[in-house]
């Protein structure tokens, strides 16, 4: 008897605890999961902003679709049946390749059928659903069709689809959006990644009193937080300019066989990128199609080793410290330089004895660029350097933007002074290279690069300012640096592309670059490059050619420089720029 009452008591007290913990410290929670029962909360979701060229044309857009969804308990036909009836419907006919011989066309498309079939059965013969999403994308066009089956128990919602118009152009500046770990729609690489937020807005919520049926009751509560749509991006891209950068980009790599290739145009007075292109692409709307390194944006997220356009920068910051001037003379190049138990030789073991620093240009002379960096001094040459953009993020609003390395200025020694000073033992990126020669163009001034012109908000537009950074060296340096520029194209080793475009006056350097594998260089492997901007007294665009492991030359001026070239003519007509 004793037992039995303990346990009588024992069951009391748990009973009683059990009913506290539910009224007291589980309230909110039960009465919450009440309201869930008589209440269907249902996200809106939020049009994403587009992202428009500078002509105002969509690049990315949103292209109407709808989520197609059925409620379980109000379905009245069988399953089956109704499996039978919606699966022809949902196939992509277009996604079976048209190269295919009929029978096999047939084949397969009676093959996808059968599968989506037995999927849509499956989802609605699920027990434990109240509501169940049978398809994603839905166009228009199916939906229609299927509005006309009159089947009770299914329904449309919005589901807008990302949309690229001009397919694959612009694509790593672009980036696409894909679904994230939860299944949201989130941008990746390129603008899409950088200003997700600006352009995926905030999602709506309706909360709406329902019956059984999970359908809404007329005279039930109702609450809406309304959605805000994404803002809108205009970029300083010109489609036109695009176009032929991507078109002149494919020919380069076909014909000189490169690995792979890239092109940045910019103005150098705004710092706004008017083209980028980098091959091979991927399509940002069937992006999952496609290698996921095919993604990575080079130009911003790899370094490499600039070579001799880099030379332009030492010379400059040395002429702009008056360590040198224009007809300085080299007084150690006429033969090889050994240096600790290194030797530095020039590119094609020419010498040229008391050449002035325009010829050391010219000629692209490492001896004559050691002697350079030597006037300047460690000091002074590591500071140039790091202002002109070297050694940090340029801060190019996309995304995956990676950083290069500049050794701290104690780090330095003999060595680093002298491989630096003709581009060797360092990395920087092309977004760089670009930002830096953007300097000597515009009369010496550090100007962040930039993509977005303009965020439209609401209907209002707002517009980035420039970002002068600093002034990196004086006006008078940067026309100087400009003449010896325009000087090294049309007498050095680019004279025969200079002579089909007479008239016109174009500031460029030429660099090949061994690829460093291993603690050596590949004495087969080069990245060739150009970089210049034109016209040079008064310059419209500065641009960066590149073209990486090209077989049918290893050298710049027959490779990159000619890319350069064959863009700068089409440029020229284009903007309408007249021989002077």
């Amino acid at each position: 008897f004793l037992v039995g009452y303990l346990l009588f008591l024992l069951l009391f007290l748990f009973v009683l605890t059990r009913l506290f913990y539910w009224q007291v410290f589980a309230s909110n929670q039960l009465t919450q999961f009440a309201k869930d029962q008589y209440h269907s909360l249902k996200e809106v979701a939020a049009l994403r902003g587009s992202i428009f060229s500078a002509d105002r044309f969509p690049l990315a857009t949103n292209q109407k679709k709808y989520l197609l969804f059925s409620i379980l308990a109000a379905i009245e036909k069988d399953t089956e049946e109704i499996s039978h009836q919606l699966a022809p419907l949902l196939i992509d006919v277009e996604e079976i390749e048209a190269s295919l011989p009929t029978q096999m066309k047939q084949q397969l498309l009676k093959e996808k059928t059968k599968t989506k079939e037995e999927e849509l059965k499956e989802k609605l013969n699920l027990k434990d659903l109240s509501w169940v999403a049978l398809e994603h994308k839905v166009s228009a066009e199916v939906k229609d069709k299927i509005t006309q089956l009159n089947l009770a128990g299914f329904g449309f919602e919005d589901e807008p689809d990302r949309f690229y118009p001009e397919a694959s152009m612009a694509a790593h500046l672009l980036g696409f959006v894909g679904k994230n770990e939860i299944g949201q729609n989130t941008g990746y690489f390129g603008l899409e990644g950088f200003y997700d937020l600006e352009l995926k807005g905030r999602r709506g919520v309706l909360i709406q009193e329902t019956d059984a049926f999970n359908r809404p009751i007329l005279i039930g509560s109702f609450s809406n937080e309304e959605r805000k749509d994404g803002q809108d991006l205009v970029l300083f891209l010109d489609r036109t300019v695009q176009f032929i950068v991507e078109e002149e980009l494919k020919k380069a790599i076909e014909r000189y066989k490169a690995k792979s290739g890239s092109v940045i145009v910019m103005d150098p007075q705004t710092g706004g990128i008017i083209s980028l292109a980098h091959f091979p692409a991927f399509d940002p709307r069937e992006y999952f199609d496609f290698d996921k390194e095919l993604f990575r944006n080079t130009l911003i997220s790899d370094t490499y080793e600039p070579g001799s356009t880099f030379k332009i920068f030492v010379m400059a910051a040395a002429l702009d410290q008056e360590a040198v001037k224009k007809e300085t003379k080299c007084d150690i190049c006429d033969q090889s330089l050994k240096i600790d138990k290194y030797e530095i030789k020039n590119w094609n073991e020419k010498y040229h004895p008391d050449s002035t620093m325009d010829q050391v240009i010219q000629n692209s002379d490492n001896i004559g660029m050691v002697f350079t960096a030597r006037k300047l001094g460690l000091n002074q040459l590591w500071q140039y350097l790091w202002d002109f953009g070297f050694g940090q993020k340029t801060h190019i609003d996309l995304q995956g933007e990676g950083s290069s390395f500049l050794k701290a200025k104690k780090q330095w020694n003999e060595v680093d002074l002298a491989t630096a000073a003709f581009g060797q033992g360092l990395a920087v990126t092309g977004m760089q290279m670009i930002q830096a020669t953007g300097v000597i163009a515009n009369g010496g001034q550090l100007i962040s690069p930039r993509v977005v012109e303009k965020i439209i908000t609401d209907g209002e537009e707002i517009s980035f300012q420039t970002n002068k950074v600093k002034q990196v060296i004086k006006p008078k340096t940067a026309k100087l640096m400009t003449e010896i520029m325009v000087q090294a194209v049309e007498k050095g080793e680019t004279s025969y592309l200079f002579k089909k475009l007479p008239g016109y006056k174009i500031a460029g350097k030429t660099g090949t670059a061994q690829i460093p594998v291993a603690g050596h260089y590949d004495t087969e492997k080069t990245i060739t490059s150009f970089v210049g901007f034109a016209p040079a007294n008064k310059p419209r665009f500065v641009m960066l050619t590149m073209l990486r492991e090209p077989q049918a030359s290893p050298w710049g001026s027959e490779t990159a420089a000619p890319l350069f070239f064959n863009i700068a003519k089409k440029l020229f007509t284009y903007y309408g720029i007249q021989p002077e």
